[in-house]
């Protein structure tokens, strides 16, 4: 997993891995979620793929906009 960069200083999400058709994000709980083109869907997983790599606003797009519809967690 890559360090999330965390520009505006307070996201939960600590690392990322982008794949093909996924994100796994790791959050400052421990916990590892997957995002896929099945849940929440293409579009909401491109999305976060930008956010991720930019370094702000994916903890506050997915509890905007995604909430609990991921497709795993670990």
């Amino acid at each position: 997993m890559q360090p999330y960069r965390n520009l505006s200083g307070n996201s939960g999400v600590v690392a990322y891995e982008v794949g093909p058709e996924h994100i796994r994000i790791r959050f400052d709980n421990g916990h590892v979620y997957t995002y896929d083109y099945r849940r929440p869907g293409r579009h909401h997983v491109e999305q976060m793929k930008r956010l991720a790599t930019a370094g702000c606003g994916l903890c506050g797009y997915i509890s905007q906009e995604v909430g609990k519809n991921f497709a795993y967690k670990a």
